[in-house]
């Protein structure tokens, strides 16, 4: 166990050295880096703040039933608690607005007031106002149940707004897809970059390589300073990369506030928490020790 220690600490010390044997090679490396990951970092940091005030933005599409003119007032009652009773997991809330309520309202608006006033009697149906839950097939299950529902006794008309649940999915799929391109294109970066740093060190060391072999030395033992170097190299980088976001979120903060003070709202934008952050270092460290490998195992076959 204790050979095994001295062997790993003997590797980091090593990667260390040649860390700082070339201090601005290194330090353009980890700039790069740090400038790629810092652009997740601050994407994730504004979804992190933005989600709360997107909860309490109602998403989730209304359909209405309306019922056939002239029905009784249980019709609507009974279509409710139809949907209640058959669609409860796609159902988030079932509510009636009986044809007086949905008149009152509009002799309340100045523009409908003189028209009602001049009808005989009350034109409007009974409706039944259904909100469905939000999920991956929103649009999709909204549609088959608008159709289902139209087929129903009492039912006359059913109106969804299918086209904004449409645009609703289309705008997360591309967000999805957004962040797993980027998320894509900054491990390409990192693989990158850590392949040719180590590839470098690789050739510089190649003479002393060669004698270490010649001496006995396994090719675990010849390796492990480079990945070391590489997970080095991705946990400086990672914590630059937070740094530099955070640095970054201050003027959008100060923009930010002055906009939502606009509003009448209060809105700042804060990092993932520790335990996100940590998360992220440890897979880019895992991320550049792998790239380390990859290219020591390419570049020290002489």
């Amino acid at each position: 166990m204790k050979r095994w220690l001295r062997q790993h600490r003997y590797a980091a010390l090593v990667a260390m050295r040649r860390l700082l044997a070339h201090p601005f090679s290194s330090l353009s490396n980890l700039l790069v880096i740090a400038l790629t990951l810092a652009i997740p970092i601050i994407a994730a940091s504004i979804l992190a703040s933005v989600q709360p005030v997107a909860r309490r933005i109602p998403v989730s599409p209304e359909v209405t039933l309306f019922m056939k003119p002239g029905a009784a007032a249980s019709v609507a009652a009974d279509t409710a608690s139809r949907i209640r009773n058959q669609n409860q997991p796609a159902v988030r809330n079932v509510r009636i607005v009986p044809r007086q309520q949905a008149l009152a309202r509009l002799k309340a608006d100045p523009a409908w007031a003189d028209a009602l006033a001049a009808l005989p009697d009350n034109p409007l149906p009974d409706a039944v106002i259904v909100t469905l839950e939000n999920g991956p097939n929103l649009a999709t299950e909204a549609g088959s149940l608008a159709r289902q529902w139209t087929q129903w006794n009492g039912v006359d008309r059913v109106q969804l707004d299918s086209e904004w649940v449409r645009r609703l999915e289309a705008m997360l799929g591309l967000l999805r897809v957004g962040l797993a391109v980027l998320a894509l294109g900054v491990a390409l970066v990192v693989l990158a970059t850590v392949f040719n740093t180590v590839r470098l060190q690789a050739l510089m060391q190649r003479e002393e390589i060669g004698a270490a072999r010649l001496v006995g030395a396994t090719e675990s033992f010849v390796r492990r300073p480079f990945l070391y170097l590489g997970a080095m190299t991705g946990v400086a980088a990672s914590l630059l990369a937070i740094g530099l976001a955070a640095v970054a979120l201050r003027p959008l903060n100060a923009a930010l506030t002055r906009l939502a003070q606009s509003y009448g709202t209060q809105l700042s934008l804060h990092l993932p928490d520790g335990a996100s952050l940590m998360l992220a270092v440890i897979l880019v460290a895992i991320l550049a020790a792998l790239s380390a490998r990859w290219s020591v195992t390419r570049n020290t076959r002489f």
